[in-house]
């Protein structure tokens, strides 16, 4: 028998070498003890080989240091730490949040994520020892705010006290994986940038800040991960509403849009994994549930090869990419979640036109806790302009589908995404837009004046050549229109009664709480003594979480405003429907 290579372990150094060597011969005697002895060997070294540093030890860490000696720098060593370094040991959190509803989510993961590893919370930036700032990178306007909060956070870290330890200072979500480097070398005081994707490596990446006073950055992005393993901690517990993300990623490549880039290609959670996170919201108080994702009406669960029918979807729209087929779409999973929970309201943000089936509208009309209200983004009225943004349809396709949607969904609430001043937009071509959103109507709209990205399609192709101050006025000729519409909308919700559910007090009067209605717009209401509905002797105060039925007697292109009658809920209020 010949042992041509032996691998030797080196303990001490942490390292592995691999040495060629002349062949050696065993006698046959000997060979039962050299067996042994190779097994014993082998379980030694993979038990050393399972206690030293993995594979993310060696990158995504900045490896120099300032306070390393010089001859560990000139070596660039990179530092390792034992998994009980990792521990925070109780130091407390700070979380500022911007952009949409996916960073608020994923601000609750990462929270998790940190908990479990012995940080805490806190709700005073003064009493913190990290503080994470989790970013937005789609708008222009986002990205400069932040960097003029770094700005703020150098002095505050500057005037940090070296008995409280060092304060940190890490970067989050979209704008960190657009940025990254650049985030370290800009404002010197931000000590870690993790991405999207990479939340999981946040003890580890601040156990090297903190341990080895350098910067730690981690932006890789991955084709799996959708923290489905992560029950996310809420921020808001007073809150009756939650938000459940339910896939990771967007494969639309809208030619303005930075999503692709900074958090990476779709995926999908398993169904039985939000359902099981919806159910648990609900065990805890939760009245309203929204199911996130870039583009929710792509979900797909591919965990189970399930025979599905094809879907049917209103003509008129194409893709980039390739149709997803097999697993279960997201028509599925809202019926599953709906069945699951009938007595929580049940919403879905963002979905794009191109993937609406009519099998998602069937349920929407059949479930009444599945809101009755629907984002779709439009982004422009011009077909040429629709083609510069590879939106995938016409106006045309559109219209065809808010027909479509209104047929089956009467009084549905529509809300849009609309930008004006996109690359190259004329003025024929802006006014096709603002003849969308009159002809539609929408109860809420998001409008804003383009700003470029770098790394997108539009960024390599098309040149922003539309001047700001005619961004400004076209902006506030889309406002203009939106709230139009919106008035003439809201008017016929006057004289009905609504089912709304109570989310907080107004900020006008203490007196008054607000709550939204079905089609998701905002409705304010005095603060009364009601009845319930299952026992009309039971009279209490209105309050956070309650289900009210109210008459509606005032509106405006913003709100509604109303009568409490009494206490409900989903189910009783429907059956009497």
């Amino acid at each position: 028998m010949k042992l041509q290579r032996i691998l030797t372990w080196y303990g001490n150094s942490k390292k592995i070498r691999v040495f060629s060597s002349h062949s050696i011969n065993f006698s046959p005697a000997t060979v039962p003890v050299a067996k042994h002895k190779a097994t014993q060997e082998r379980k030694t070294f993979l038990e050393r080989v399972s206690a030293g540093p993995g594979l993310q030890e060696f990158f995504n860490v900045k490896a120099v240091s300032r306070l390393k000696p010089q001859e560990e720098v000139e070596q660039n060593i990179i530092p390792y730490l034992p998994l009980e370094s990792y521990s925070g040991n109780g130091r407390k959190v700070f979380f500022e949040v911007y952009g949409c509803q996916m960073n608020t989510n994923d601000t609750e993961v990462v929270l998790a994520i940190l908990e479990a590893n012995g940080y805490s919370k806190c709700n005073d930036i003064k009493d913190a020892d990290v503080i994470m700032i989790v970013t937005c990178a789609v708008r222009e306007g986002a990205e400069t705010k932040i960097w003029n909060r770094l700005s703020h956070l150098k002095a505050m870290k500057d005037k940090r006290s070296s008995k409280r330890g060092p304060l940190q200072i890490t970067v989050l979500g979209c704008m960190a994986e657009r940025l990254k480097q650049k985030l370290l070398e800009k404002e010197k005081c931000v000590d870690v940038v993790a991405g999207p994707d990479s939340y999981k490596d946040l003890p580890r990446l601040l156990a090297i800040s903190r341990h080895y006073q350098q910067s730690a950055i981690n932006v890789l992005l991955s084709l799996d991960e959708t923290y489905a393993d992560v029950m996310p901690v809420r921020l808001n517990t007073d809150s009756p509403t939650a938000f459940v993300s339910i896939m990771r990623g967007c494969d639309n490549m809208c030619t303005y849009c930075i999503v692709p880039f900074t958090r990476g290609r779709e995926r999908s959670r398993d169904v039985e994994s939000i359902k099981q996170e919806v159910l648990t919201l609900r065990d805890n108080g939760i009245k309203e549930v929204t199911l996130l994702g870039q583009n929710v009406n792509s979900y797909r669960d591919t965990s189970k090869d399930a025979e599905v029918p094809e879907i049917s979807t209103v003509p008129g729209f194409k893709t980039v990419y390739k149709p997803k087929k097999g697993g279960l779409p997201f028509s599925v999973l809202l019926q599953e979640v709906a069945e699951a929970v009938p007595d929580v309201r049940i919403r879905f943000t963002s979905p794009h036109p191109k993937d609406f089936s009519e099998d998602v509208l069937r349920i929407i009309r059949d479930y009444p806790n599945v809101c009755k209200n629907l984002h779709l983004p439009a982004q422009s009225g011009s077909n040429t302009v629709l083609e510069r943004m590879r939106r995938g349809y016409t106006k045309e396709a559109y219209l065809r589908l808010v027909d479509t949607i209104r047929t089956y969904i009467p009084h549905v609430g529509l809300s849009s995404d609309f930008i004006c001043g996109f690359c190259g937009e004329t003025e024929e071509e802006f006014q096709d837009t603002v003849t969308l959103i009159e002809q539609v109507r929408y109860n809420v709209a998001f409008l804003f004046a383009y700003s470029m990205r770098e790394k997108t399609t539009a960024h390599r192709r098309y040149k922003d050549d539309v001047p700001a101050d005619v961004k400004t006025s076209r902006l506030q000729r889309m406002v203009k229109a939106f709230r139009q519409g919106a008035t003439e909308l809201h008017k016929q919700y006057e004289g009905r009664q609504e089912l709304i559910l109570i989310e907080g007090t107004s900020k006008r009067s203490e007196d008054y709480v607000f709550g939204r209605n079905d089609a998701n717009i905002k409705v304010i209401v005095p603060i009364k003594e009601l009845s319930e509905n299952r026992d009309p002797n039971h009279v209490r105060k209105i309050s956070v979480g309650d289900y009210v039925v109210a008459q509606i007697n005032e509106s405006n292109s913003q709100v509604l405003k109303g009568e409490p009658l009494y206490i409900s809920s989903i189910l009783d209020y429907y059956a009497k429907v």
